[in-house]
C-alpha cells in the first residue's frame, strides 16, 4: 500500500517536468513576429531556450526563406549573346 503513494508521487513529478515545445515550425512559418522574437532569443541565450525550440526556429527561417522547394527551372528560349 505504501508504494501507491510514492508511485502517484513520482508520476505527478514527471509531468511537471519540461515539456514538449508548442511551437512548431508550421506555426513559427505562419507568424513571422514570432519567429523574429524567438529567433533573437535563440540567437541571445540558446542554452535557457532549448535546442528543439532553437532548431524548430532554424527550420521554419529556413523554410521562409527557400519556400517550399518546388519551384520549375525555366530557361531562357535563346542563350544570351555575348
Amino acid at each position: 500500500m505504501k508504494t501507491i503513494p510514492v508511485l502517484t508521487l513520482a508520476i505527478l513529478l514527471t509531468a511537471c517536468g519540461q515539456s514538449a515545445p508548442t511551437e512548431t515550425v508550421e506555426s513559427l512559418t505562419a507568424n513571422p513576429e514570432r519567429l523574429k522574437e524567438l529567433r533573437k532569443r535563440c540567437k541571445a541565450d540558446r542554452a535557457t531556450m532549448g535546442d528543439t525550440l532553437c532548431n524548430a526556429v532554424a527550420e521554419a527561417t529556413r523554410k521562409r526563406f527557400y519556400g517550399d522547394g518546388n519551384v520549375p527551372y525555366t530557361p531562357q528560349k535563346e542563350p544570351p549573346k555575348f
